[in-house]
């Protein structure tokens, strides 16, 4: 009888392993998303140093941007944001996380996962970062948790970690979920 020998994808081709993300996301009421110009000041003032790709300047002062990647450090991949309208082009997945927070807070009784609930049904718009969790250090997280607190601050948002949960505006955990 022949041995079995795994299949496995050969890295000749280029291709790379699979990275394994870490998302976060601020459900926000606020009607619009702020200009990306406004969240680059905020960091720069935190003592943050973002790092972005070439872009036209105007297109940082525009209110219906979808995607964009900030950098921390050269030598590391960059945080990704994607912001998710309840209109527009990425509507469908704003409405398919809403709904999936939605129903995974119905199980929780306590006034705090009921204002959880109240603001994700309230969300005008997400914004989900993604970092990639082996290549992430400390300054990524620092960085991470400023953006989270930007859109926290200014947009009327509730902060949620994959594997964490819900915060308070004052960084509390307060509705404890795990994956």
């Amino acid at each position: 009888m022949a041995k079995e020998l795994p299949i496995l994808p050969s890295a000749s081709q280029g291709d790379q392993p699979e990275d394994t993300f870490i998302y976060s996301r601020v459900f926000c009421s606020r009607e619009n998303s702020p200009p990306l110009r406004l969240l680059l000041d905020f960091l720069k003032s935190k003592g943050q140093i973002p790092l972005i790709p070439k872009m036209d300047p105007e297109a940082l002062d525009d209110w219906a941007w979808i995607q964009i990647s900030i950098g921390y450090s050269r030598e590391r991949k960059p945080i990704q944001l994607v912001c998710a309208r309840d209109r527009g082009s990425y509507q469908d997945v704003h409405q398919q996380e809403r709904d999936a927070f939605l129903e995974r807070l119905s199980i929780f009784d306590e006034i705090e996962a009921q204002l959880a609930r109240e603001c994700v049904s309230k969300s005008r718009f997400l914004v989900t970062t993604r970092m990639v969790q082996g290549d992430v250090t400390d300054e990524g997280y620092d960085m991470n948790g400023w953006i989270l607190e930007f859109f926290q601050e200014n947009c009327s948002g509730i902060v949620q970690i994959d594997g964490q949960g819900f915060f308070s505006p004052k960084g509390e955990l307060i509705v404890e979920m795990e994956d």
